[in-house]
């Protein structure tokens, strides 16, 4: 049994209409190692941004583009006709029954499609989003080629939400190119997703966002033989072969390839659509409240402009048939007409003001309405017995890995922090005795679930203080945001507290963590973010973490910096050998950074540390120094 065809039904003419490929063109159709690689997409109206959807999936190497359109009125169809004729994209008419909403419809088309039924590798979304490949050379190819080896046959990939980037007016200029910031990746309301897979009609039914295994074979062995990826090429979870629209903590990846979503763009491209409608007719879709959840700009990402050079070639031989430019030119051409038309109302200023109020909303107060709240009894009502074996074992695995394997755990912070004493408070959550906020754009997203949750870094701050006396020193080297570093000198005002963050953004949002938790610097709490890692003798070392050692004759050592490296440490440490620490704690940040675990394990116990194994950290390492031996006689 195989749920891949062969790459024979490419050339099969019973697939493609007769329209298909009648007029020469110099761009020809592309072809892949994997068969037919198909983007099933469903537009209305979208004219002025046909070709460049088009050249840009192309360029990404999509085989075969079916579009299907509803109620045009721009030449959307028209166009996509003509492209079908030049033999780069199958156009297909949504014939909408009565009740039955546009995008539905298409994909119950696209379900008897003979040129969907015969693609190999499969991917629906729609006419504002954009395909992009971090991996490899960004080509289609490339990443199928590089699941398939380790044995997958799809790839969950996860919106990216792209904002306004603060454009006004409308412009010919590439959708890819005016838009160029978006959500942070740890933004979870963001976390929409498109499936890439292996497709066979007869095993799976189409959807939006996934496909879903047809009830017949749920009891069966096929169930086991669905592999798929995450967008950083990691295994998915066991949950999602079944159900399951979005990313969670533990699935979410951008690595390899992410979806960028053009939901709004300008204003005034906005504007036009609002006054268009939608393929799903939703009642005042486009208000400012989708504005503002659609509207980020938190970081900048260029990522897609890789595409740019081979997009704009494609554009140019496209325009290069007169007819197709025609077309193309007519739909840009209408839509700034319409946009003239309605510019000096009252009710587009009205709109403008609108959207210009609802950009001003913190990406931490953005409210997303689910489509339906989550009922874990009806969910389980609905399982499968497949499904809940498969998902009962993969809980059961996730917690014996939690409990074995703490390398595991995700970094606690996002790789390009935000300047977040400029930005408006997040909303506050207390842990252990201080209040956290709860941020995208400095915290990971499972930071963030431990944050809500009031257990961030719980554990590791209960051991510490356990560990620390009345006069004894706590040293913090990469203390982040400064929240271990508080809680001690909150919970024990008796020991001295000295943090180092070498990252600026952090250091900054730990003063500001301790301003807000009412602790301010002085002889008891002090942050310092002088380098530890300077050049000597044309190497590296750590003479600032030496120095740091030496300056506070530290009991307890927290070692955070994902900067150091084993040797750093252990010679930081041997030069103290009259007042070394007591204990050594080496977190995430720093096992995920430039230490080798099993090395900095090895060279301390050199210098009389073991990692404490009676009921040790899931979150962090903990080396206690061994008492010197007596001297015998």
């Amino acid at each position: 049994m195989s749920n891949v065809k062969t790459a024979q039904n490419r050339n099969a003419g019973s697939v493609v209409s007769k329209d298909f490929n009648t007029v020469d063109f110099p761009l020809k159709q592309n072809l892949s190692p994997h068969g037919r690689v198909t983007a099933v997409s469903m537009m209305k109206d979208e004219g002025p941004f046909v070709l460049e959807w088009i050249a840009h999936h192309l360029a990404i190497g999509f085989t075969d583009l079916v579009v299907f359109t509803n109620d045009c009125s721009d030449g959307t169809d028209d166009m996509l006709f003509r492209l079908e004729q030049l033999g780069l994209a199958h156009h297909r008419r949504n014939v909408i029954a009565e009740g039955i909403r546009p995008q539905p419809s298409a994909l119950k088309h696209a379900q008897a499609d003979p040129l969907v039924q015969a693609s190999d590798w499969l991917l629906v979304f729609d006419a504002d989003e954009f395909l992009c490949i971090r991996h490899g050379d960004g080509s289609l190819d490339g990443m199928i080629s590089s699941a398939k080896e380790v044995g997958a046959n799809g790839i969950v990939i996860t919106w990216r939400t792209y904002g306004s980037s603060g454009v006004h007016h409308w412009s010919r200029a590439p959708v890819t190119e005016q838009y160029q910031h978006a959500a942070p990746t740890t933004w979870n309301k963001g976390w929409g997703v498109k499936t890439l897979f292996a497709f066979d009609p007869d095993y799976w039914k189409l959807g939006i966002h996934r496909p879903k295994i047809k009830n017949k074979h749920l009891k069966t062995g096929f169930p086991e033989t669905v592999k798929w990826l995450n967008g950083s090429g990691q295994p998915m979870e066991e949950y999602f072969k079944f159900r399951g629209w979005r990313s969670i903590v533990r699935t979410v990846g951008y690595d390899w390839t992410q979806m960028n979503h053009y939901a709004v763009k300008s204003i005034d491209s906005y504007a036009i659509r609002k006054f268009r409608g939608n393929v799903n007719l939703k009642k005042d879709k486009y208000n400012s409240d989708y504005w503002a959840l659609q509207d980020r700009n938190e970081v900048h990402d260029d990522s897609t402009l890789r595409y740019s050079a081979r997009r704009d070639e494609i554009i140019e031989i496209l325009l290069s048939d007169q007819v197709l430019r025609n077309l193309h030119f007519h739909a840009v051409e209408r839509a700034e007409a319409r946009l003239a038309e309605f510019k000096g109302t009252d009710a587009y200023a009205e709109l403008v003001a609108g959207l210009q109020e609802a950009a001003k909303v913190p990406i931490s107060e953005v409210v997303a309405k689910p489509p339906k709240p989550r009922d874990p009894a009806k969910i389980a009502a609905l399982m499968s017995e497949v499904e809940k074996q498969a998902t009962d074992e993969a809980k059961q695995e996730r917690r014996r890995k939690m409990q074995s394997d703490w390398t595991r755990a995700s970094d606690l912070y996002v790789g390009d922090p935000v300047h977040a004493q400029d930005a408006p408070p997040a909303e506050m959550f207390e842990n252990k005795t201080l209040s956290i906020p709860a941020d995208p754009r400095i915290f990971s997203p499972s930071a963030l679930q431990q944050i809500t949750d009031g257990k961030f870094e719980r554990n590791l701050a209960r051991r510490v203080l356990k560990r620390l006396n009345p006069g004894e020193t706590y040293l913090d080297v990469g203390a982040g945001v400064g929240f271990l570093a508080g809680v001690i000198a909150k919970e024990r005002p008796a020991v001295t507290v000295v943090a180092h963050e070498a990252c600026p953004e952090l250091a900054a949002m730990a003063l500001s963590l301790w301003r807000l938790n009412g602790l301010t610097q002085g002889p008891q709490l002090s942050l310092t973010s002088a380098p530890l890692v300077q050049p000597k003798d044309g190497s590296d070392c750590a003479s600032g973490l030496g120095d740091l050692l030496a300056q506070t004759c530290c009991d307890i050592l927290a070692v955070n910096d994902p900067g150091l490296t084993a040797q750093m440490l252990a010679s930081a440490v041997q030069a103290m050998a009259n007042t070394p620490p007591k204990a050594i704690v080496l977190g995430v940040r720093a096992l995920k950074g430039q230490m080798d675990e099993t090395q900095v394990i090895s060279l301390l116990a050199g210098c009389g540390y073991d990692p404490l194994t009676d009921n040790p950290l899931t979150s962090a390492l903990l080396l206690v120094r061994n008492p010197p031996a007596s001297p015998s006689g």
